[in-house]
């Protein structure tokens, strides 16, 4: 039995493909990281991040276009984003060191794997690892918005998107990105990392998603059909 956020117990139960499914809620709740209480989906496919990409990239913002772009190849948590600062973007290696703010601990760090794009267009954008006047810039947070601000400017870009729905959020991209990884074959534990989870048994719940792999199984077996 869990204690959720609403103060309910909640049981789970472990089935043969190594996820952990909710199984029952105090007062009828479900809980779920890819599907609401309405069974709609609460993750964005690989189409719909495709949608977003290119609608951040014609923000017109290019500090938006960062921002969305940074939650989406990395699916951190928005207040982690915005925590972010220059010294964090590692070049070299090709990540982003995130800190995980939900730790009980202070101060835990995770590498995310980026595209280089998104390192280029970081230093571009927010002006990273430069020098000015033979001083460093400033390792102020690159991101200089409350957590409301960013949330509106991430709906704003998903509305461009024709995106709508519970997958249009900041989480959704979170949830998208949990998906993606665990249908690209990315191992449970280092989505698990990446994700900054503290428990493999709440990253295994993105198991439950449809992926790429279920649909060509499925379809081979219409085909006998």
């Amino acid at each position: 039995m869990v204690l959720n956020r609403m103060g309910h117990f909640v049981q789970y139960s472990y089935n043969k493909s190594t996820s952990f499914y909710p199984a029952t809620a105090g007062q009828g709740e479900t809980v779920s990281l890819v599907f609401d209480r309405q069974g709609k989906r609460k993750y964005l496919t690989p189409k719909e991040r495709r949608q977003f990409l290119n609608a951040a990239a014609k923000s017109a913002s290019p500090e938006v276009g960062t921002f969305c772009c940074l939650l989406t190849h990395t699916g951190v948590r928005i207040s982690e984003a915005l925590a972010i600062r220059p010294s964090q973007i590692d070049k070299e290696l090709g990540v982003i060191v995130v800190r995980s703010l939900k730790k009980r601990r202070s101060n835990v760090y995770r590498a995310v794997p980026v595209p280089p794009s998104l390192v280029t267009q970081l230093q571009i954008v927010h002006d990273i690892g430069r020098v000015r006047d033979g001083a460093q810039i400033s390792d102020e947070p690159i991101w200089a918005w409350c957590r409301t601000t960013a949330w509106q400017r991430v709906k704003v870009v998903m509305r461009a998107a024709d995106i709508h729905g519970p997958q249009a959020t900041p989480k959704g991209l979170r949830h998208g990105f949990a998906v993606a990884a665990l249908d690209a074959g990315v191992p449970l534990n280092i989505v698990q990392k990446w994700l900054g989870h503290a428990r493999l048994h709440t990253t295994a719940i993105y198991a439950d998603a449809v992926g790429e792999e279920e649909r060509s199984i499925a379809q081979r077996m219409w085909q006998d059909l």
